[in-house]
């Protein structure tokens, strides 16, 4: 078992919810994650990374699978310009690869926005640290498990 993945078991059995990791052959993008669990996309909660240009900080947005984010919105939410982060930044503050980011397990803990359309599902999937690991639950327990801020950032 990878450091990540255990990263993210040990944070999933920390926080008292019965939860089932399941491996994937590819689970890398939504649309891989969704058909390989048989869901909607938007049932993928992707967990898209971005750069404060000022704090040059990893800033976290966890997103239903079918939707990005809109720049212009999360920029206000985070009261900073945003760009790209690179691989490098992604690794040193989560502790992940990309493709393999998950919204729990995190090194060192990131300001995080959440998607308040993953709120309508009854059960949401998430990169467990790995691009072929996921983790399914509900909605606000990942909401609350994660930290992360329930908000309105998506195109």
């Amino acid at each position: 078992m990878s450091k990540s993945l255990k990263r993210v078991r040990a944070a999933l059995d920390a926080s008292g919810h019965s939860v089932n990791i399941v491996e994937t052959a590819l689970a890398r993008t939504a649309q891989d994650a969704a058909t390989a669990l048989g869901c909607a996309v938007d049932q993928i909660a992707k967990s898209i990374v971005l750069r404060g240009e000022q704090s040059g900080e990893a800033v976290l947005f966890i997103t239903a699978g079918g939707r990005q984010v809109d720049l212009g919105k999360a920029t206000t939410l985070v009261a900073e310009p945003l760009g790209k982060a690179d691989a490098a930044l992604i690794r040193a503050q989560t502790g992940f690869a990309i493709g393999g980011v998950s919204p729990v397990g995190h090194i060192t803990p990131c300001r995080a926005w959440f998607d308040k359309t993953l709120l309508r599902f009854e059960e949401i999937w998430a990169a467990a640290g790995t691009p072929h690991h996921v983790f399914g639950m509900k909605p606000a327990e990942m909401l609350q498990l994660s930290g992360a801020q329930l908000s309105d950032f998506t195109q």
